[in-house]
């Protein structure tokens, strides 16, 4: 099958600006503060190079004061009426909602990330907060019988000051959705914002501003120094992160200095399974769609390791290849972009490493593989949506996560040596298996070491269903009652009558 060159963009596009926050400071306490040692860098758009000036970037004393903030503030969310609580997160939800086309053309102008797509994000940021809105009178206990003479039952009690550290990908989204479950039960936050891309989470915070208690809802941007302290502080509760596996296990290391719970998603190197039986045109569909091109594949549940069997290879990659010509790399400010840009000239260099390594391993190049060319932007990092065929469980780039548009497809005939390979790396997050085999997709969802799995579909997520990873991709769940449960503690009352 012979390589597909991807024909440049020529399109002048309209010239379209975000609107920036006007604070670039520090918030907590409900208040802007500078940084204390004076520290910034400077925010720019991966894809144009254009700079949106300088925000604050805070160190371990800074984030001392955050969490100092969060600690005094507890004692009052704590006992706020859940329905109040609850009654301000509406109030959130609506403010995204009112505001989603800025928001989403901000977290574009500075992620990379096509705007369309980041306005997907603030829709499922503002659902999320409405979700867990309505689950507050759901943290309840247990009654266990214990005769005439006593009562003993427990109840459902916030931890307190919830750290959270999210990642680059959907900067306003995982701000707006992983806020939600911690303060609905009660605690109170300090969240990390990506150091790549805080601009969207600042003007978030602008907008919001007094719907929450001083103190209740804090933002520190920094970096390593700063995380570390929010993981291993005696103050902090509980802490969770959506990162990498290697800043996961940082993360526990903190954590473990006073033994804390911790909520992780980390890394993935998923797997999509096709069988003989699958259907060719929707399979190709799933396969592209779980690749998340218009992200650029940066996304931890990207199914980048695709196992089609022997009897349907040649017919499902002719048709992956088509699709795969649907994402033309773009300015991620135009609504018509399908995709975007890498998030930073190191990950930009990085995955084009990995796709020079495959080439050398003996994958067979079948799509892109090469920079993309966009009209106006030599210098951003646009990456073509790359497919390697015959792609062996040996290679690099089938054992090691790029978080890139690259994607494995490999070749399988026997089942069990299927689940060997599928099984054999160290992450488990996602599987997506297409089978018009009842049984032998409950069988493979069965043997699969993945914390969630599609079956005929992929990439989507759906509210109030678990999401989290097994082995190294991760400990806990998301977007459902579970994680609300995870930020509570249960205890126990036993009442005697005698």
């Amino acid at each position: 099958m012979p390589h597909q060159a991807q024909v440049p963009s020529s399109k002048e596009v309209p010239v379209t600006r975000p609107i920036l926050p006007s604070n670039r400071s520090l918030y907590y306490g409900g208040a802007w503060h500078l940084p204390l040692a004076g520290g910034s860098r400077t925010c720019s758009s991966p894809a144009t190079g254009e700079t949106y000036g300088e925000v604050a970037v805070g160190d371990a004393d800074d984030m001392e004061a955050a969490i100092r903030s969060a600690y005094a503030a507890f004692p009052e969310w704590r006992d706020t009426p859940p329905l109040t609580r609850a009654k301000a997160l509406r109030q959130i939800a609506q403010v995204m909602r009112d505001n989603r086309e800025d928001l989403a053309l901000l977290d574009a102008a500075e992620s990379g990330n096509p705007v369309a797509a980041m306005i997907r994000d603030v829709d499922i940021a503002a659902d999320l907060l409405d979700f867990f809105a309505g689950l507050v009178t759901e943290m309840k206990g247990d009654s266990i019988p214990m005769g005439p003479n006593a009562i003993n039952f427990t109840v459902r009690e916030p931890h307190g000051v919830v750290g959270r550290i999210v990642a680059f990908n959907h900067p306003l989204m995982f701000c707006g959705a992983k806020m939600a479950a911690p303060l609905a039960a009660g605690n109170t936050l300090v969240l990390k914002p990506a150091e790549q891309a805080p601009l969207s989470v600042l003007r978030f915070i602008e907008l919001i501003e007094g719907i929450l208690p001083p103190g209740v809802f804090n933002v520190v941007n920094g970096g390593a120094e700063a995380g570390a302290l929010l993981a291993s502080h005696p103050k902090v509760a509980m802490v969770g992160l959506i990162g990498s596996v290697p800043t996961g296990r940082a993360v526990m290391t903190g954590a473990a200095a006073t033994i804390k719970p911790v909520l992780l998603e980390l890394g993935g190197k998923n797997a999509l399974i096709a069988c003989p039986d699958a259907d060719l045109d929707k399979t190709a569909a799933g396969i592209i769609a779980g690749m998340n091109f218009a992200w650029c594949g940066q996304s931890c549940g990207s199914t980048s390791r695709a196992f089609v069997h022997a009897d349907i290879y040649d017919a499902v990659l002719e048709r992956v290849v088509a699709r795969a010509g649907e994402f033309i790399p773009g300015d991620p400010t135009d609504p018509e972009t399908t995709m975007g840009a890498v998030i930073s000239r190191r990950q930009y260099d990085r995955i084009l490493k990995f796709i020079e390594i495959a080439k050398a391993e003996g994958a067979r190049l079948i799509h892109g593989g090469e920079p993309a060319q966009v009209w106006g932007h030599p210098d951003g990092n646009f990456i073509q949506p790359t497919i390697f065929a015959d792609v062996t469980p040996d290679m690099t780039i089938a054992r090691e996560e790029i978080f890139g548009p690259v994607l494995s497809v490999l070749k399988w005939s026997e089942e069990a040596t299927l689940m060997e390979h599928v099984n054999a790396v160290d992450y488990g997050l996602t599987c997506s298996i297409w089978t018009q085999d009842l049984a032998r997709a409950h069988r493979l969802a069965r043997l699969v070491d993945a914390g969630f799995v599609w079956v005929n579909k992929s990439s989507s997520h759906f509210l109030g269903a678990p999401f989290g990873g097994v082995k190294q991709s991760g400990i806990g769940r998301e977007e459902s009652l579970g994680e609300l449960l995870s930020f509570t503690r249960e205890k126990n009352l036993h009442l005697a009558f005698d």
